[in-house]
């Protein structure tokens, strides 16, 4: 972010899944330092303890339809949505019952918060940026259910591009690739994994929560007017080896 200021004075923000101090925290923060109100979310009772005292916070299971939906009734305006609720447990989402967890959280949580939020969206000829993944366009022996669901992130978002584009809201998403948070503990436990991740990357690192910060307060930002159904790699060039 060095050298890059975004202005978004007076703008209404949501970021949903940003209570673990991961990439939806550092995004949150990213725009309330661009001079946004943000209102974040999570599964659990009470977010990251730096962020405790800085964000209106609201518990949100994006599984419980009602629950989203009341959310978006509480809300009055609303002029950029970051969907980046996610879950994935390395090594167990064979078990179809998890599998099935998985997409309802990453894929059908990100459709039903979209949804729901679409009229405040139109009313503001806001944007949406949902978090995909590079394992998008990557299998994974070890997280199907998680790829299945990314992939299904990137085509929903070219999908709602299209869809909402009369009612001037852009849909956008990135794509991060390893980066060091909660969710990839348990893989980065894994000496080899680790180390091969490093060697593919031509970067020769894992990204951090901050990598994602600039390319999503750019597609939200109105430098970015004129994208709308585009994912961009944040994955240190991995995807492109």
């Amino acid at each position: 972010m060095v050298g890059v200021r975004f202005d978004f004075s007076g703008a209404e923000v949501l970021v949903i899944g940003a209570s673990r101090g991961g990439i939806g925290a550092s995004i949150a923060r990213a725009f309330q330092e661009a001079g946004a109100r943000v209102t974040i979310t999570g599964a659990e009772a009470e977010p990251a303890e730096e962020d405790r005292e800085r964000f209106p916070y609201v518990q949100l299971d994006v599984t419980d339809g009602a629950a989203v939906q009341a959310l978006a009734e509480a809300t009055p305006r609303l002029d950029v949505l970051v969907n980046g609720a996610a879950i994935t447990r390395r090594g167990e989402e064979m078990e179809p019952l998890f599998f099935a967890k998985v997409v309802d959280v990453n894929l059908h949580g990100t459709f039903r918060t979209a949804l729901a939020f679409h009229p405040r969206l139109a009313e503001s000829r806001g944007s949406v940026v949902n978090i995909a993944s590079m394992y998008a366009t990557f299998g994974s022996p070890q997280n199907p259910a998680y790829g299945a669901s990314k992939a299904a992130v990137q085509q929903l978002t070219r999908s709602l591009a299209i869809a909402w584009a009369p009612n001037s809201i852009r849909v956008n998403a990135v794509a991060p690739g390893f980066v060091v948070t909660e969710q990839s503990a348990r893989s980065r436990q894994d000496p080899v994994h680790v180390a091969n991740v490093e060697a593919r990357t031509p970067m020769r690192r894992w990204g951090h929560p901050g990598d994602l910060v600039g390319p999503v307060l750019f597609l939200a930002s109105p430098a970015a007017a004129f994208m709308t159904g585009t994912c961009l790699a944040v994955d240190g060039g991995y995807s492109v080896v």
